[in-house]
């Protein structure tokens, strides 16, 4: 750490508080002259920069993050004991700014993928096999471990693997529900994405969600490259076994036979997430994400930022960069639909920051949402979609999701994300076949301590010995090498075959 510099953080002149560095113990300094540490002071967490009244909204980033809950002296630790949580109520601008400002398409940058045709680009060449229910999921599991176990890709070296995609749902669920409309909806973006050369689809047979009505309503064909069958009416597990490896058997040479051509950056769709943030998420790496979701934008391509209720509290940064006032309500309708979910569920939004996020430093979800909206970037706001909706208006849009990262990514990657960008303060692991998933820390002590599992390292930017817009240079980089072939640290470990987990919303029956 550049000696030189300040044991905290101090995000806006209006601010409150201040983040710590690293640890300050009690007693010290803690930068501004005469403010010293009453009590240790954890990496990434907030120290009081002069004294804050019982009752007063407290700002961080230059915005309320929740009011004090009792006196809190110059230099105290602010968190848990000491900050509550209050209803976020903004005045909010709605929108109507232009679209994004593009560069010339002569220095627009292009990657290698696979083109889809009308299907977009692929920036893998996955085999997928979707279970339309649990009860076909073992099955599924059973013949994806045939391929990629058992040498059945030996011949194939351009087909990346065969992915099942099983989940617990697809059956005791109303068809008229919303959740039934989710579930399939999810299910038909994963059978058209572009990383699938090829898609089998495998049912039990009697369950709610059939496969059939899926096809049609979605109009997917069946064809050399789409096949359905159910353990039912083939005759039973091993036979499906049989019947499904023979399927992709013949699926193998076809799509061995496609090779990665180079693609415009608009065939990429960046999917935006963060989990087990901590402290340091909105001040390292959320920020340098959201300057290359800003490069990726300007070269054509498409970032999409999801989790509603990790952007309470910060929707109104959202709304005053709407392309149009209707863009901007959409959001505002979707943050009301959660505020209705939430109660008709004995829940609230603040539920969330998580154990490990408070134990990274943060408090409320006012405080994780300005941070977590920071990997937006600056562009417009150009669309907002629904769970699983298929993202077809390009620059930085919004995808309304759960926070729970599995969740949150199923339905980005249905949309048609084919590449995600992870960061994480306390070190997430997933990986989300068929799309790569990029992992980015917050800070050097955890990238350390986990860099078998870390793609990129954001943590200089705390010490003072990295900058933004370097470190997000970087990613931008990144997420053009791994579009076109570069493995991630979770594809080495062969991670994602478990989170397909589309969001199960009402009544299971």
């Amino acid at each position: 750490m550049n000696a030189a510099i300040s044991p905290i953080i101090i995000l806006n002149p209006a601010d409150d508080v201040g983040v710590a560095r690293k640890v300050i113990p009690a007693g010290a300094p803690a930068g501004p002259e005469g403010l010293f540490a009453k009590v240790q002071i954890g990496r990434g967490h907030k120290i009081a920069l002069h004294a804050i009244a019982k009752g007063k909204e407290v700002l961080k980033f230059g915005q309320v993050i929740g009011v004090a809950s009792e006196p809190i002296e110059a230099g105290a630790h602010v968190h848990l004991h000491n900050l509550s949580m209050i209803e976020s109520h903004h005045a909010y601008e709605f929108g109507g700014v232009p679209g994004p400002e593009l560069l010339p398409k002569a220095e627009r940058r292009s990657f290698m993928g696979f083109d889809r045709g009308a299907g977009g680009v692929g920036i893998r060449n996955y085999i997928g096999i979707i279970s339309s229910v649990n009860c076909s999921a073992t099955v599924s599991r059973y013949v994806a471990e045939h391929f990629n176990r058992h040498h059945g890709l030996e011949g194939f070296a351009n087909v990346d693997g065969v992915v099942a995609l099983t989940h617990g749902s697809g059956c005791a669920i109303n068809t008229k529900s919303e959740g039934y409309e989710i579930l399939t909806r999810t299910i038909q973006g994963y059978a058209r994405h572009p990383n699938f050369g090829g898609i089998l689809m495998i049912g039990l047979g009697c369950e709610t969600n059939q496969i059939a009505p899926i096809l049609e309503h979605y109009k997917l064909a069946e064809g050399a490259l789409l096949k359905t069958m159910t353990i039912q009416h083939t005759g039973g597990t091993r036979k499906t076994i049989e019947a499904a490896c023979e399927a992709i058997q013949e699926m193998l040479p076809l799509v061995n036979a496609v090779g990665r051509t180079p693609q415009p950056l608009s065939g990429i769709k960046l999917a935006l997430e963060c989990g087990g943030s901590d402290g340091y998420s909105g001040i390292s790496a959320n920020p340098a994400l959201g300057f290359a979701s800003d490069l990726l934008v300007r070269n054509g391509g498409t970032s999409v930022l999801a989790e509603t209720p990790e952007i309470y509290g910060a929707e109104h940064l959202l709304t005053r960069r709407a392309v149009s006032p209707a863009v901007a309500q959409k959001l505002l309708d979707r943050i009301e639909w959660w505020r209705n979910y939430t109660a008709r569920n004995g829940d609230e939004l603040n539920n969330n920051p998580s154990f490990g996020n408070k134990l990274g430093g943060l408090t409320t979800i006012l405080e994780k949402s300005l941070g977590a909206v920071a990997k937006g970037g600056s562009m417009p706001l150009s669309a907002v979609y629904e769970y699983a909706e298929m993202i077809t208006e390009p620059g930085f849009v919004f995808m309304d999701t759960p926070g729970y990262d599995p969740v949150a990514v199923t339905g980005q990657v249905a949309g048609g994300c084919n590449v995600i960008c992870f960061t994480t303060g306390r070190g997430s692991v997933s990986g989300f076949k068929p799309a790569p998933c990029i992992k980015i820390a917050t800070n050097s002590e955890m990238y350390r301590h986990m860099q078998e599992d870390m793609d990129l390292n954001c943590g200089d930017i705390v010490t003072g010995d990295d900058t933004i817009e370097a470190a997000g240079r970087r990613i931008f980089e990144e997420v053009i090498a791994v579009a076109s072939g570069k493995k991630t640290r979770s594809e080495e470990f062969e991670y994602g075959d478990n989170e397909f987990v589309p969001w199960q919303v009402g009544a299971v029956t």
